[in-house]
């Protein structure tokens, strides 16, 4: 028993320990995104899915919660009140196709060795004013409430929404008052932000036109799967192109050890496992 406390202390070290209580950096945060959110609250002006999936979790409050539910159940139940900015980040990645774009070395739950995969991807962008002027929509953006651009001294991390075009940024961040919220943020405490690579992520834009489905279902999307199953040493899966118990528990297997859900269906979360590039 002791050396799984001494277990548990050692992986919440990796976690971020600041205060829920970000409050507002910026004195007409509210305009802003009251403003931003009148004009485009159902559009996804990100070159990814990203956002599409973070605004769908602005509201939530308190922990547990659905995002450090399912960290906690990859990575351990410690995670289930840590603090959440960065597993957010992990769940919208995971959820919206976008894993190995977003998170280079994998799941993240600690800011600051994010920040560090993206530094060692050649994908980090200091803090600077003239940098974040660069910031697009999608950047994930790192903060320190000290004021500095040490990846050492972050604090906290959201998703870049829009950029104000004044050295400021529109964000989605988790755990800001224990809560998702819309943030307006300056430059004097962004430490930096990652870019990933949409663009080179292929997996997303085929994930975007394959259909989801589940038992019952049939046709030729239905036989890819069932293939693809077999690829995996599934050998009780028949290509049919008919979604059958067997194709079910094939899936939720390998769902398990993808890690993601284990709800039997292939969607955004169980395609890339099938296609192998899920870590």
């Amino acid at each position: 028993m002791r050396q799984t406390k001494r277990k548990t202390r050692k992986l919440l070290g990796k976690v971020d320990a600041h205060p829920d209580a970000h409050r507002a950096t910026e004195p007409d945060e509210h305009h802003v995104v009251t403003e931003h959110e009148k004009r485009a609250r159902d559009a996804d002006e990100t070159p990814s899915s990203l956002l599409a999936e973070a605004r769908k979790s602005i509201g939530l409050k308190g922990r547990p919660n659905p995002i450090t539910r399912a960290y906690a159940k990859r990575h351990g139940k410690e995670y289930l009140t840590a603090s959440w900015c960065d597993m957010a980040i992990t769940y919208w990645a995971r959820r919206s196709g976008n894993t190995d774009a977003v998170l280079p070395k994998g799941d993240r739950a600690y800011t600051v060795s994010h920040a560090q995969d993206f530094k060692k991807a050649g994908t980090w962008h200091a803090g600077t004013t003239a940098n974040v002027k660069k910031a697009k929509p999608g950047d994930i953006v790192f903060f320190d409430w000290g004021s500095s651009n040490a990846i050492g001294a972050i604090d906290h991390v959201g998703v870049v929404e829009k950029n104000l075009g004044d050295g400021r940024l529109q964000t989605i961040e988790a755990n800001t008052d224990n809560a998702v919220r819309r943030r307006v943020r300056a430059a004097a405490v962004i430490a930096g932000f990652g870019r990933p690579d949409y663009d080179g992520n292929w997996t997303e834009a085929l994930v975007k036109k394959l259909p989801k489905l589940s038992k019952g279902d049939r046709g030729e999307h239905v036989e890819t799967v069932q293939a693809l199953l077999q690829a995996r040493a599934h050998t009780d899966v028949k290509v049919t192109g008919r979604f059958d118990d067997a194709t079910e528990k094939a899936v939720q297997a390998v769902q398990k050890w993808g890690k993601v859900d284990v709800d039997g269906v292939v969607g955004p979360q169980t395609w890339p496992v099938l296609l192998r590039v899920h870590r």
